[in-house]
């Protein structure tokens, strides 16, 4: 059982990221604030959650949350500040776009770096134990590889509408035959 807020604040938003160990595409964030009473029973981290249940979490989250945010930081400024800077960057710009202001902030990982005075509180694995870090986890995941399905239409070679980026032997391939895309993070060893 997921667990509803780690400060009692009403307004502590959870984040997460996606896409950080990608060879391509953007790493995208969100940030979420919940209702103390918003509870579904198949919300968790995104990574223990089948696609079609974390597309219908997602609308769900979407609807119910008192806000959300997602952004992302591109694969040219993962490769001028790096990734974890770029984690942080996509993180800082959804806190920003929500349409209210959180008053804490719950960061699935070891590290963060502080946003605009806001307290924050980094959990490892909290997308595991909170619920809106697990939202967020959701959104992030859910239109990140909406962005790389897209992607992948523009370019077929690399498998991105199934690995989302990821460093499988399909991508490693189409890299090999095909180079790689503006798409794709230099800075990173892609084969």
């Amino acid at each position: 059982m997921l667990l509803a807020s780690h400060t009692g604040q009403l307004l502590e938003a959870g984040l997460d990221e996606a896409g950080r160990g990608c060879l391509a595409g953007p790493v995208f964030a969100a940030a979420v604030i919940l209702p103390p009473d918003f509870a579904p029973a198949y919300l968790n981290d995104s990574k223990q959650m089948t696609a079609k249940r974390r597309e219908a979490m997602r609308a769900e989250i979407c609807a119910e949350a008192v806000a959300w945010a997602v952004a992302e930081a591109s694969p040219e400024e993962i490769a001028t500040i790096n990734i974890e800077q770029a984690s942080y960057l996509a993180m800082h710009r959804a806190v920003e776009a929500l349409r209210v202001a959180p008053t804490h902030l719950i960061v699935d990982g070891k590290r963060f770096r502080p946003y605009l005075g806001i307290d924050h509180t980094c959990l490892i694995g909290g997308d595991g134990r909170y619920r809106s870090i697990a939202a967020a986890s959701v959104l992030a995941k859910t239109f990140r590889d909406e962005r790389m399905r897209e992607l992948a239409a523009e370019f077929p070679f690399y498998g991105w509408e199934q690995n989302a980026g990821y460093p499988t032997a399909r991508h490693r391939d189409g890299i090999r035959a095909h180079g790689p895309t503006v798409h794709h993070r230099l800075g990173f060893r892609l084969l």
